[in-house]
């Protein structure tokens, strides 16, 4: 098995062992992250300036890390588990979040496009698949759409496509930090939105 293999195979058995530890996990809540416009922006067309490319079924993309995102994953998972959500599939999300989390230390968990549902009205992520407590789930996400089960588990963030000035993830680090340290995230979440 060559080094980069066993590299992978590491850092899979690590993820799994996050894993069955969430459900348990009594002092850590949970936060679930969107991928794209929340994390990253990808493009199809080539970018003269990209910090990723790979291709998949023929189609070449290029991403770019939102500004701080490496800064923001490291402070949030000493706050919380962190996982990702996408509503897109495995092979596109995996090596975008290896990219970000090259390690595997800071994200416990990837969630696809299967585990999300399609109701009659649009796509959407419904927060009981991680059969956790929902007081102590919080989900970012860029299509508030994406939450409209959970709405008060649910943070929107501003859409990130190219801004090399924006700043959402670090403004959004001491409201999660307070939601780190609340009993029940819900109430607090629909207080900063008006959400009842």
């Amino acid at each position: 098995m060559s080094d980069r293999l066993a590299a992978a195979a590491g850092i899979i058995k690590s993820i799994r062992r996050r894993l069955t530890a969430l459900a348990t996990n009594k002092t850590k809540k949970l936060l679930i992250l969107d991928l794209d416009e929340t994390l990253v922006h990808h493009s199809e067309s080539f970018a003269s300036s990209y910090a990723l490319s790979f291709t998949m079924e023929g189609s070449t993309y290029y991403f770019n890390p939102r500004p701080y995102a490496r800064e923001f994953l490291e402070r949030v998972s000493q706050l919380f588990d962190v996982v990702v959500f996408t509503a897109n599939r495995k092979p596109y999300a995996d090596p975008v979040v290896a990219f970000l989390d090259p390690e595997g230390e800071l994200i416990v968990g990837r969630y696809y496009h299967d585990s999300g549902e399609s109701l009659r009205d649009g796509y959407v992520k419904d927060l009981r698949i991680f059969k956790v407590d929902l007081a102590r789930v919080v989900l970012v996400d860029n299509c508030p759409a994406n939450f409209r089960l959970q709405k008060n588990n649910g943070i929107p963030i501003v859409s990130w496509f190219f801004d090399p000035q924006d700043e959402e993830l670090s403004k959004l680090v001491p409201f999660l930090e307070k939601l780190a340290a609340a009993d029940d995230v819900r109430p607090i979440i629909a207080e900063r939105f008006i959400r009842r």
